[in-house]
């Protein structure tokens, strides 16, 4: 009886370990669980910001994409212009240069021009010269023939 005594106290104090250790093990269970779910809820957010960052990714690429694109347009715009300004320059220069040349053929005709009347000029003062020189002669003839005939008269 003593024996069976003691073995029903051990029995009954291997039931209450029993007990609890069911109770922990149920506990652990509970937090086993909790953090199941909590990792569960973790892996989903964890998913969701994947896909968020895979999209924002996208964006930036197709935002990198879009500014290269507007600064090849903008320099191959630059460019044209440029070009077109350089060729609009070399115009000018060209039609500068042309106008110039035209310029110095002016000049030389004009010089050209007013040494052929100076020295028509030159020409013509000298015939009226050489004219009135005459014309004196002549007159001073007349004025002798007259004071001749009077004279004679």
């Amino acid at each position: 009886q003593e024996e069976k005594k003691q073995l029903t106290l051990k029995v009954e104090e291997l039931e209450r370990k029993l007990e609890t250790t069911s109770a922990q093990n149920i506990e652990f269970l509970q937090v086993i669980a909790k953090r199941e779910e909590s990792i569960h809820q973790c892996q989903l957010r964890l998913e969701e910001k994947t896909r968020e960052c895979s999209s924002l990714a996208r964006q930036l690429e197709m935002a990198i994409e879009d500014a290269k694109r507007q600064v090849e347009q903008t320099r191959e715009r630059a460019t044209s212009r440029e070009r077109a300004a350089q060729s609009k320059v070399l115009d000018l220069e060209t039609q500068l240069s042309r106008t110039k040349s035209e310029l110095n053929q002016l000049r030389r005709n004009k010089d050209d021009a007013e040494h052929r009347f100076e020295s028509r000029l030159q020409d013509l003062k000298d015939r009226l010269e050489q004219s009135e020189s005459t014309n004196r002669s002549m007159q001073n003839y007349v004025k002798f023939l007259k004071s001749s005939y009077d004279n004679v008269f």
